[in-house]
Formats: C-alpha cells, sequence, structure tokens
C-alpha cells in the first residue's frame, strides 16, 4: 500500500467518501495481487506492469470508479459509463457496490495487462 494513497483517502472530507474510497481500493488489490499504486494527476491510479488498471476520483457528491481495458467485459446494465475501453462507475452517497463482483471485473480486465 502506497502511504500517498492512504493519505488521500484519508483526506477526503466526507466520511462516505472515505470508506467507499477504501472499499474499493480493497478490489482492486484482491483482484490484482500485485498491483502498483500511485497518485497521479490528484487522484489514486492502480497500475498492473506498468499499465492502468483502476482509477478512484472524488467530486462533491460522488467517487468514481473507472476500469481501464473494458472492452470485453460483460457488465450490468446501466452500472457503468464511458466509452469501451474504460468503464466508469459513479457511487453516491448510500449507494452499496457487489464487492465480489467488481473484483471479478477487475480481475477480467486487467487479466491481459
Amino acid at each position: 500500500m502506497n502511504q500517498e494513497v492512504t493519505d488521500f483517502i484519508e483526506a477526503l472530507k466526507e466520511p462516505w467518501q472515505v470508506q467507499q474510497s477504501n472499499n474499493l481500493r480493497e478490489v482492486v488489490h484482491q483482484a490484482i495481487p500485485d498491483v502498483h499504486e500511485r497518485i497521479q494527476y490528484k487522484k489514486p491510479h492502480f497500475l498492473k506492469n506498468g499499465k492502468y488498471a483502476a482509477v478512484i476520483s472524488t467530486s462533491k457528491d460522488a467517487v468514481s470508479f473507472t476500469i481501464f481495458n473494458a472492452t470485453a467485459l460483460e457488465l450490468p446494465e446501466g452500472m457503468f459509463d464511458g466509452p469501451p475501453e474504460r468503464k466508469t462507475l459513479k457511487l453516491r452517497k448510500g449507494d452499496s457496490v457487489d464487492s465480489g463482483r467488481l473484483v471479478s471485473l477487475v480481475s477480467q480486465a486487467s487479466g491481459s495487462l
């Protein structure tokens, strides 16, 4: 775990955003055991073999989670937005997400990186 990423998450103003970001970070670590974390463009990026696998970004009222290399994924209808190569899930306060399903999606997407 990268201390800069930990500091970024802990500095978020909303407790629910801290919780969601930590949950999403754990999803990435379960999906990609040897993942490399870093802060880039002022947000946590997760890389496998030097290639982007996922990113967490926050706004005033949401936490977004983008999965890269997503072209071949079969995604739930209406859950993700974005072009075929990268799909973004936007979570708002009170939203829940199936962590097991996300682990599977990130694992599939990063499998060829």
